[in-house]
């Protein structure tokens, strides 16, 4: 098993964080890592929702929500390949008179470890761009409502 994960500082509300967070669908208009996001199930989102991302250098992979904790701001979603599984687990805290937000990614399966060894720069660019871009959005976002 191998753990990716970075967690970033955001002086933005937890509420106004997890909202970007969990509006998946809005995710590539703030992280150059995600062209597109599209649920396969109708309705709420809600445990065991099918959701395909494209990404830049990587085939579209068709995740399912696992876990969805609104009042803990978090979730998990899963996807399958030959002998792996990966596990993304994304959650807000509060912190202060802000946020810290944690993207997480673990390679697990017997095919696991090797792919994360040959991805490892990827991984690590993305999770910095996607901790990046709900960074920038959700202070823009702050700030505009503030009137700033």
């Amino acid at each position: 098993m191998v753990d990716f994960q970075i967690t970033v500082e955001i002086s933005a509300s937890p509420d106004r964080v997890w909202a970007v967070m969990r509006d998946f669908e809005k995710w590539p208009e703030w992280t150059p890592t995600v062209t597109s996001i599209r649920r396969l199930d109708r309705g709420p989102v809600t445990v065991g929702n099918r959701i395909v991302i494209r990404q830049p250098k990587l085939p579209p992979a068709k995740w399912i929500l696992t876990q969805l904790d609104e009042q803990g701001r978090s979730f998990t979603w899963i996807t399958r390949g030959p002998g792996m599984t990966l596990t993304a687990r994304h959650w807000v805290q509060e912190q202060g008179a802000g946020s810290k937000a944690t993207l997480s990614i673990v390679f697990s399966g017997v095919l696991g470890p090797l792919f994360a060894r040959l991805t490892r720069k990827l991984n690590d660019r993305y999770l910095a761009m996607e901790a990046k871009g709900l960074k920038e959005r959700c202070e823009g976002s702050a700030a505009r409502s503030m009137g700033r």
